[in-house]
């Protein structure tokens, strides 16, 4: 049935409207993708976040402008406080690139990547103790706790509030209201079980607790991603004594709570080195609460000369920071050095193993060097997701001569590296892109034979406790794995 003219002149308006609005909104999403798009360039991630952001925000505008606005921009408005903590720090630092010289020759240049990004150089260290169970681990802690006289500062991706977490809590309420001063920063996501009940003790009795980058209305208030967060494992007592590694504060860690416990390295030391640390401290107390502590002669102690201890009790370590606050990328840049210095051998432990470009390149081409080129990595991690992306880098390793083992007793949790004879990393980094450019890490390079021969022999004992994973074995993983394989590994850049 023909329609009347004043219909017709409706439905004609109607659907011109409808071609205007369609107009509108086109020039919009236009304007939008160009507008979010220079933004997003101008951050210069890597590529293939870029691409990521772009394709996100332009197919799901409403949708990606939430996740890019609670994990997306990069501000951090962290002020430095390299210069407040003490010239006399840093001066000390630029004056100990010699201890590298001395105690690892081979490989004190690799000393210069840190030094240029900021990061101090190798500072003499004496005492050095290495764990590999949270037992031994956290007996030191507390030894080292009940000793401190002046000020004892925390710094913990993971605190819980089980038995271990509470023993820690309550040494470290006795020694505050001895009158010690105690700081605790503690991560707001890793962290999040402490509830305002377990934390009251602490602040009655004087501890400062303070919540790095914690979730909900301040974070949103200050414009912090959300996926920012504090991965190190630091404890400073008197500016003298230094812990750091992998493990965190929990039950998980220690063989005590049954043979499920993760395996994992950490380290105390003593010495020049711990100053670096206690910066890195010191920043991030800042950054989370904009307050500089007062500042005591007693943070940065004189240290006793060395010179009189045998050289095997003599070790150079070098503190590395990194954190997204700073496009230098301290610790990347480090690990891509360390494997491009090796000669003889290169021992790697992970718990998640998701190189980048460079790095799965800096591995494959010390395999083909011939380098003894080894990486172990857990049989069952804790994240499907992040096994499932692991192991799409298999076979292009293995292609390159590159030997993989999965560590079947438990889950395990070490982040280390043994370099030739002289040089080894303990660290809180993992190998992936979010310990690189999205998580403030810390990782501590060991310039010396002592050390690097004890973690040798660790990663033997690992090895041994390992299946040697096989090109054989991967071709005949059933295509839905392969598939989850690859889907998984196109995350990699958040992972």
């Amino acid at each position: 049935m023909a329609l009347s003219p004043g219909p017709r002149r409706r439905v004609e308006y109607d659907a011109r409207v409808n071609v205007e609005w369609k107009l509108i909104l086109a020039v919009l999403e236009i304007l939008w993708v160009l507008g979010i798009g220079m933004v997003i360039v101008m951050q210069r991630r890597s590529a293939a976040a870029t691409l990521a952001w772009l394709f996100a925000l332009g197919l799901l505008p409403i949708v990606g402008l939430v996740i890019w606005r609670t994990i997306g921009p990069q501000r951090l408005d962290r002020r430095k406080l390299k210069r407040a903590v003490g010239r006399r720090a840093i001066e000390a630092a630029l004056a100990g690139l010699s201890e590298a010289r001395e105690s690892a020759p081979a490989h004190a240049r690799l000393a210069m990547v840190p030094i240029g990004t900021g990061e101090a150089a190798p500072l003499a260290a004496r005492g050095i103790v290495l764990y590999t169970d949270g037992r031994a681990k956290y007996a030191a802690m507390l030894e080292a706790i009940a000793a401190a006289q002046h000020h004892i500062h925390l710094e913990y991706y993971i605190w819980e509030p089980d038995t271990i977490g509470t023993r820690v809590r309550d040494a470290l309420i006795e020694r505050a209201k001895a009158g010690v001063e105690i700081r605790m920063l503690i991560d707001g996501t890793g962290s999040a079980k402490l509830k305002k009940k377990w934390l009251k003790p602490l602040w009655a009795s004087g501890v400062d607790v303070k919540w790095f980058n914690p979730l909900g209305v301040r974070s949103i208030r200050r414009r912090r991603r959300a996926d920012f967060r504090t991965h190190r494992k630091i404890m400073v007592c008197d500016g003298i004594v230094g812990f750091t590694g992998g493990m965190n504060v929990a039950d998980a860690h220690s063989e005590e709570f049954g043979p499920g416990y993760w395996r994992d390295t950490h380290m105390r030391f003593e010495g020049k080195a711990v100053s670096a640390m206690q910066r890195a401290f010191l920043e991030d107390w800042f950054y989370a609460c904009d307050v500089v502590p007062q500042l005591s002669p007693a943070f940065f102690p004189p240290v006793p000369d060395d010179s009189d201890l045998p050289p095997e009790e003599r070790d150079a370590i070098q503190i590395v920071s990194s954190g997204p606050d700073t496009d230098a990328f301290a610790i990347h840049k480090t690990y891509f050095a360390a494997i491009g210095a090796a000669r003889s051998r290169l021992w790697i432990t992970t718990p998640y193993f998701i190189p980048d470009e460079p790095i799965a390149m800096a591995l494959a081409a010390a395999a083909l060097q011939r380098v003894d080129v080894r990486v172990i990595v857990p049989r069952k991690g804790d994240s499907r997701i992040v096994d499932l992306a692991a192991r799409s880098y298999f076979e292009e390793m293995l292609r390159a001569g590159v030997r993989l083992y999965e560590y079947e007793p438990r889950f395990i949790h070490a982040k280390t590296m043994v370099i030739d004879d002289e040089l080894a990393i303990v660290a809180t980094a993992n190998l992936d892109n979010r310990s690189f450019r999205l998580n403030f890490e810390l990782a501590a390079v060991i310039y010396g034979t002592t050390v690097a021969a004890k973690l040798a022999e660790t990663f033997v004992e690992d090895q041994a406790a390992s299946s040697e994973v096989t090109l054989g074995a991967l071709a005949v993983q059933k295509f839905v794995t392969r598939l989850g394989q690859a889907s998984a590994r196109l995350l990699s850049p958040l992972l």
